[in-house]
């Protein structure tokens, strides 16, 4: 008598990786730790996992619709045995961000990411913040203005939506690594400037005993107040050119008195004492922004040319009742322009007052003056101004060059593009949560920024992993153009090219080597 057999059928694809990443660094333990026991079926930490497998599942499908998601999906094997996707609705998420929230969202993500870099093992000395706004759509009023949630509001945005509300996140990563090792979800209206000191201060008291470490931060930390109450601690920082000194030395600075290095970057090197702060500027030459910077002072001086010869016509066709209103007009035309000048003078015009034919003997009076000139570019204030392309200044209050020479000041500012800022670009991806979020309560937000930061954890230490495998293994993956690579920066992109990938995944989580058995 045969004895009838049913198999089921799932799909995981690269959410293997995903998952066995999540296990491997023990984010669900990690987050019920720091959130506390719960009753609940669906742990907390479950709840993020799930919604980290969404947010890594790059469908851009909304959170309510999550039991949809993973209908199809081996939940027992991915998250947890004993849960289904039936267990994963909204009432659950919305419960598990909310204790997220009052649990303190910025403590939960730092006790989750120091476990994780703690587990692969992952030291760093210089560490990048910079900030981004992400825009909402509603009214989003608090309904409970005694808890301390962030402001969704209006305020400076960095992704040119001033019509939209937003909240701001301040992030801190690893160098060159994209590993986010610390984040703060501010209100919208937060500034740079006000925000970063705080945010260092926390970061490096959780950073006890890392004597050996540096912020390294835009010019957005720049000012004479944030510099005297980060004394204690060492930045690495871009000098505003607003400041007069700063403006002197990019415009009065030789090449021929710079060091040049072999990437065809030169710098000078000058002592300061800017807000009674000891530190060391960098004067930098980049040859490739000054080319390009220099492309665009040309159309700025064609474009102001353009707009002088308008504003001299109009000029040019008014009459004035004296010299001195004339010359106050020259004066008050060309303060607006930078590279040009008029070069103008007033003439008076003459008749005989009175109409009709002048009398035998009458003296013809002055009547008017008008405004005869043309013009004309200032060539030395254009000689002055391409100076300064490419020219930017560097300041750290690390005043032992053997720790940090000039070319490492350069070569770890030069890193930010490709750490905390390349972790922007991932966080606003349309392909990646949203480019836009719709949570109504303002904790639930703070805590699903968080949530997206623990999935650029995931993702960064799945990316580091596969490339260190693919290096041992000496094997290389296809890039988006067809070309062999080693760099996994979009790994999920190479997934179809699975054979190279087994070698590389064999020392891999278990769970990985489920997703490469299943091709």
């Amino acid at each position: 008598m045969s004895t009838e057999q049913r198999f089921e059928t799932k799909r995981i694809d690269h959410l293997g990786i995903v998952a066995g990443i999540c296990h491997e660094i023990g984010l669900i333990e990690a987050i019920d730790q720091a959130v506390g026991p719960s009753e609940r079926k669906v742990s907390c930490g479950a709840a993020v996992q799930a919604m980290v497998l969404n947010g890594l599942g790059f469908t851009s499908r909304a959170l309510y619709l999550m039991p949809q998601y993973l209908d199809n999906k081996p939940v027992d094997v991915l998250i947890a045995p004993h849960l289904v996707a039936e267990d994963f609705n909204d009432d659950t998420l919305g419960r598990s961000l909310d204790q997220l929230f009052e649990s303190g969202v910025t403590e939960v993500f730092a006790q989750a990411a120091r476990q994780a870099l703690a587990t692969c093992g992952i030291e760093h000395r210089f560490f990048h913040l910079d900030s981004s706004s992400f825009h909402l759509h509603g009214q989003y009023s608090a309904e409970e203005p005694h808890i301390e949630a962030v402001e969704i509001t209006y305020g400076f945005s960095k992704d040119h939506r001033p019509d939209l509300k937003q909240v701001v996140l301040n992030l801190i990563t690893g160098q060159r690594s994209q590993l986010p090792v610390w984040m703060e979800a501010l209100s919208g209206n937060q500034s740079d400037k006000e925000s970063f000191p705080d945010t260092i201060q926390a970061f490096c008291q959780q950073m006890k005993g890392e004597d050996d470490c540096y912020l390294v931060v835009d010019s957005a930390l720049y000012s004479a107040s944030n510099l005297k109450e980060l004394k204690a601690f060492r930045w690495l920082t871009r000098v505003p050119e607003t400041l007069a000194e700063a403006k002197r030395l990019v415009a009065e600075t030789e090449l021929s008195e710079m060091t040049e290095l072999p990437d065809g970057y030169a710098y000078l090197e000058v002592p300061s004492n800017y807000a009674g702060v000891a530190q060391r500027w960098l004067v930098v030459h980049s040859p490739l922004g000054a080319q390009r910077e220099e492309k665009t002072l040309l159309r700025r001086v064609k474009k102001e040319e353009k707009a002088a010869q308008t504003a001299w016509r109009k000029l040019a066709a008014q009459t004035f009742n004296c010299e001195e209103d004339a010359q106050a007009a020259v004066a008050e035309t060309q303060k607006k322009w930078k590279y040009h000048q008029l070069d103008a003078a007033a003439v008076a015009l003459t008749g005989y007052p009175g109409p009709g034919r002048p009398a035998a003997g009458a003296t013809p009076e002055v009547t008017g003056y008008k405004i005869e000139g043309q013009v004309v570019r200032s060539e030395a204030a254009v000689r002055l101004a391409r100076r300064s392309p490419g020219r930017f200044i560097l300041a750290t209050n690390e005043l032992d060059t053997d720790k940090l020479s000039p070319e490492a000041m350069l070569s770890h500012y030069k890193a930010q593009a490709v750490s905390v800022e390349r972790g922007f670009r991932f966080l606003k991806d349309p392909l990646f949560f949203a480019d836009s979020l719709f949570l109504k309560k303002p904790g639930r937000m703070m805590a699903l920024i968080m949530v997206m930061v623990l999935a650029l954890l995931v993702y960064s230490l799945a990316e580091r992993k596969l490339r260190q495998q693919l290096a041992e293994s000496g094997e290389t993956v296809l890039n988006q153009v067809g070309k062999p690579t080693q760099n996994t920066y979009a790994w999920l992109n190479c997934i179809s090219s699975v054979e190279p990938f087994r070698a590389a995944v064999e020392a891999l989580p278990p769970l990985m080597a489920i997703w490469i058995s299943s091709k």
